[in-house]
């Protein structure tokens, strides 16, 4: 079993309510082998939402306590992004998902690019909050742009962080 993003299996759950839909990815939503998970949703943030992004890090800085997710507007919302990590690592243990296919660049799922904080649209090296916690449990997780490169269902063994 695997998590994919809400967003890539077709949901319009984006900051800005839209979607990323890949259709390799809602095949495998359809055939029951994998589970879609929106992060930010589950941590309690309405759709549409303030795009948001991480200041002072990536992912890993934020389950430390070093750096902060904040929207454009400069409002934190560190806390909703660490609750919706945690709930998407609970389900993953309940479905005893070993594997991830999420959002590059989201700050909740971005597997190896973020955004850099300044809101410009540069990006930088980095995992979200969600794929870093993730990570730290032992689910291996790849981006839909890596993924789509892969066989159906097969995940590229070197594109591991």
């Amino acid at each position: 079993m695997m998590l994919v993003s809400a967003c890539l299996a077709g949901c319009r759950c984006r900051y800005d309510g839209s979607s990323r839909p890949d259709h390799r990815l809602e095949e495998l939503v359809a055939k029951g082998e994998a589970l879609p998970v929106c992060p930010e949703q589950l941590g309690g943030l309405p759709t549409p939402r303030s795009p948001a992004q991480i200041v002072g890090g990536d992912g890993d800085d934020v389950l430390e306590g070093r750096a902060r997710v904040l929207t454009e507007e400069g409002v934190d919302v560190t806390a909703a992004f660490l609750k919706g990590a945690e709930e998407t690592l609970r389900i993953a243990r309940l479905a005893g998902a070993t594997r991830a296919i999420l959002k590059e660049r989201s700050p909740s799922c971005g597997s190896k690019v973020i955004y850099d904080g300044s809101f410009s649209g540069a990006t930088r090296k980095g995992r979200g909050v969600t794929a870093a916690l993730l990570e730290r449990h032992g689910v291996r997780v790849w981006s839909e742009e890596t993924f789509s490169a892969a066989p159906l269902g097969k995940a590229p063994e070197n594109d591991l962080i």
